[in-house]
This record gives C-alpha cells, structure tokens and sequence, in this order.
C-alpha cells in the first residue's frame, strides 16, 4: 500500500473541550462571517447533497457530526468498510465541511450535509498489518465514492508525483459526473510550481488557502493547476486520536479544500437539477478575483470561493449542462472522449500533467523544517510581497497577496 501524505497538523493545543465552549471554537471560523454564512444558510444549507471524505476516516459520534456521516454508505467492499479516523485529521475536513456545530464543535460551512467517509493510508497509520488491510488504497476509494449517489468527492491529501490508477480512478469518477476537490499542498509558494496529486490532475478541482486578512497562505503551494482559493489557517481542529479538545490553529490547504467542498455542497443543495459542469461554472463566475476569468492565476486560479454570489441570485444562468467549463484546461471533455458515460456529466478543475513514476512522499515540517508537506499543513507567516488584489469574500474586502509576477499571472495549466 502505497503512504499518501496528508502532513503534521501544526497547531497549539488549547482547553476546547468540545460541549464547554461553542462560542470561542465557532468564534475562531473567522471566515464564516465575512462569507455571510448565515445568510447563506437561509437559501441553502447543504441538505440534501453527499460528500464523500477521502481521508483518514470519520470520527462519526463527535457532537458536530451525530447524524451527519453515513458510515452504512461506505462499501462494504472497500477495505471491509474501515472508516475510523486514526489522526483527527479526517474528522476535521468533515466537521468543516458538514458539522453541525452542536456540543461546541465546528460549524460546517454545510451543515445541511451529510458524509460518506472513506479511510486511507497515510503516514501514521497505527496498528500494523491489520489496520493496514482495513483501510483502502486512494484509487479504490474514489472508485468505490464515485459508484454512490455523493456528488462531491473531498481529497485532502496528496502525492508529490502521479499514480497512474489514481489518475485512472479520478477520470472513473469525472465520467459519473462527480465534483474532485483536492488541496494542492503545503510545499510553499515560492520554490515553483509544486502542485500535489491528485489536485494536479485533470478533472480534479485544485484550492490553495487564504488566511483571515485574505492573503494567501505563506505555506500554500502554487503553480498551473491552483482553481481556487478558500479559507485555510488560524481556526481549531482536530489534531491527534484521542478527541479529547481540539487544537488551535490547525493550518494548511487541506482545509481550504474541504470549505470549497462546502461551497460546492451548498449550490448544488440549492440547484439540485444541475450538473457538475453548471456547479463549477457558478463556482468559477462568481469567485472573488481582479483579473480576466480567462487568465486565471497561478497562486488563486480563478479567485475566492464565494457561494453566495449563486444563492442571492435567484437570475444566475448556469450554463449549459453537458459541456465542460475548464475543457480546455483538462485537455478536452471527457464526456466527448467517452460516448458511453454520456449520460454523466463531467467534471472539473485543472488539466494535463506531466507523467512520471510515482514517489513516497515527505511528511509535512512543523515550522523551521526543511521536509516538504503536501495537502495537510505547516505553519503560516506573512508574506511580505508587493502585488495584492482585493477580494471581496462577503461584506468586507480582503487583501490577496498574489506574488512577485503581478496580479493577472497566466499560469502553464496542463494543457501546456
């Protein structure tokens, strides 16, 4: 079984003692304010729409999640059902996603939601060969995802090079007509293009992290396959197995990724009728950025996650149902490469990559490492760069620090 790194949650632990303190662990999702979530949760809550967590497992029972994961859905066929969370790590990308807040939890950005949770190998997996023949390989879990009705797959993990059944398994689950949303790693956004897989793989929507003043997180990896940004450091998670309290500053793209898969969940809650392909449109026509929609940038891709823009506008025109908004970046349609899966739509995000043999990747440094991280975390700093941009992510504005090569950045999406 190949390790797929999610990285080391570099965090503070603090006395939040889920059921003890509800207004300090929420008051810390900064980003639920300026993203006007309550309004949103007057349109739409997320009811009615499937995530499926690829990831360390589901801790089911926390009090944010009682009601929320549907183990029974997890196929029994996929590594016996596995889906206990052995870091913490999954059951924060779930809270996130669908929490409903109670007990002191984290509010999900979708809390309508529900989740379908899927475990994989990651570097600390405890129990030795029998924990290991219980959780599945990353290609079968999304195969096994993309065979149920969830409609949005969340991957927050990554690898520094392609497999070639990943690969395979993604392009599976984007003839289903699934959403892929995966982050697109922790190496750091000034050594290059550094993007993880499957975030770099065509058909997979790839989202980097903001922080609470809405720069880009320091951490955050860049290159030609970033989609998306969205909210990715300074609030709680889970950090360890034990569930005792959750730590503080739990940073990383793997976050982000799992609030943009909340903001999947809550247009698709609200427009049940459309496909794939209309989602992401809404999700890209809307996004926070001051550059043209066609030259996406290499650090946000087409801008912040901003799900409200679809909601409040009862007017919004989707597109056309059957036809790729990011086609050209995936390096075609897939649905017009493959006639038998026409009646899927297909999904989105960034496009070719370049083929190499696969390599077991690093675990992610804790801050003054010299490791490299892919999906789950490190410690931020403030970038200290000269371009930034204004994003309007709700009420307020945010500054958007994009990097030495200015703010309309063409960057070489796979098709190059």
């Amino acid at each position: 079984m190949v390790g797929v790194a999610v990285g080391a949650l570099v965090a503070t632990v603090v006395g939040f003692a889920p059921g003890a303190v509800a207004d300090d662990v929420q008051s810390k999702q900064w980003y639920l304010g300026p993203m006007q979530a309550e309004q949103m949760w007057k349109v739409s809550t997320g009811k009615g729409v499937k995530v499926a967590v690829i990831d360390t497992g589901v801790k089911a029972d926390t009090p944010s999640l009682k009601g929320q994961v549907l183990v029974d859905e997890t196929p029994k066929s996929v590594a016996y059902g596995a889906t206990a969370d052995y870091s913490g790590h999954g059951t924060t990308m779930a809270e996130l996603i669908a929490g409903t807040g109670a007990g002191g939890g984290l509010k999900g950005l979708a809390p309508g939601a529900k989740i379908v949770p899927y475990r994989i190998e990651l570097d600390d997996l405890k129990g030795g060969a029998e924990e290991k023949k219980k959780t599945a390989e990353p290609e079968d879990a999304i195969r096994a995802a993309a065979d149920t009705d969830a409609q949005i797959i969340s991957m927050s993990f990554g690898e520094k090079a392609p497999i070639p059944k990943v690969e395979e398994a993604v392009k599976y689950a984007a003839s289903k007509g699934k959403l892929l949303i995966a982050a697109v790693g922790n190496e750091g956004r000034t050594s290059g293009d550094n993007i993880g897989y499957p975030a770099a793989f065509p058909y997979v929507v790839g989202v980097t992290a903001s922080d609470k003043t809405g720069t880009v997180s320091k951490f955050a990896s860049s290159g030609g396959y970033v989609d998306f940004a969205a909210p990715g450091q300074d609030f709680p998670g889970w950090c360890d197995d034990s569930f005792r309290s959750y730590c503080d500053d739990v940073n990383g793209t793997s976050s982000a990724a799992a609030i943009a898969s909340g903001a999947a969940a809550l247009i698709w809650s609200a427009h049940p009728d459309w496909t794939v392909n209309q989602v992401t449109r809404a999700l890209i026509d809307t996004a926070g950025r001051k550059w043209p929609k066609n030259d996406p940038s290499k650090y946000l891709g087409y801008g912040a996650v901003r799900p409200r823009l679809v909601l409040a506008n009862s007017h919004y025109n989707p597109g056309p149902a059957n036809v790729d908004p990011l086609a050209k970046e995936n390096g075609g349609d897939l649905l017009a490469k493959s006639p038998a899966s026409s009646s899927s739509s297909t999904s989105s995000s960034s496009s070719s990559a370049p083929s190499s043999s696969a390599s077991t990747p690093s675990q992610a440094p804790e801050k003054g490492s010299t490791g490299s991280t892919s999906a789950a975390g490190s410690s931020a700093e403030s970038s200290k760069d000269d371009n930034t941009l204004w994003i309007v992510l709700g009420a307020v504005a945010a500054v958007v620090v994009v990097g030495g090569g200015g703010v309309a950045v063409a960057r070489a999406r796979r098709a190059r």
